[in-house]
């Protein structure tokens, strides 16, 4: 069983929404690089989302989510998993999302990027008053029951939920 650890917040000043992942996967982890798995349609979904054109760059991408006042983070701060498959996270240590949202006020928002990163968040924090969840469909390859324009139909709602 390998121990993983998961990256630094992206985050400004002007963050109204945190996007939650579960864990960053073994190739992600390999490349420093949130969502680096080719198949992911993480960065796509978002350059969908925001009219851009879908840059190599990872700080251009980086810079779309800070451009639309888009955090991003994962639930585990560390774990113990094999391979990169969600269902193998075990032996759990939470990163401090309560702190950070203390530290921004103006993160009022928090979407789960698919049903496990919401379950380990629910099991491991407790929600906060003034804060709206959402758990989206995951844009990882395993949720392949999800094609891209499925995703943004579920996706869009972060821009118009209030």
């Amino acid at each position: 069983m390998a121990f993983k650890n998961s990256f630094p917040v992206i985050i400004n000043e002007e963050a109204e929404i945190l996007i939650l992942g579960s864990l960053p996967g073994d190739l992600s982890i390999a490349k420093q690089a949130y969502y680096a798995h080719p198949q992911n349609r993480f960065w796509k979904l978002m350059a969908n989302l925001f009219n851009r054109e879908l840059s190599d760059s990872y700080s251009e991408r980086v810079q779309l989510l800070q451009d639309n006042r888009i955090a991003l983070w994962d639930v585990c701060k560390s774990a113990y998993r094999e391979g990169s498959m969600d269902t193998a996270i075990q032996e759990v240590e939470a990163n401090a999302i309560h702190e950070l949202l203390s530290s921004y006020p103006k993160l009022k928002k928090i979407v789960f990027n698919g049903q496990k990163a919401m379950k380990l968040y629910d099991k491991h924090l407790k929600r906060m008053d003034g804060i709206s969840y959402y758990c989206m469909p995951s844009t990882s390859p395993a949720n392949a029951s999800y094609n891209l324009n499925r995703l943004m139909e579920h996706w869009c709602e972060i821009l118009t939920n209030d």
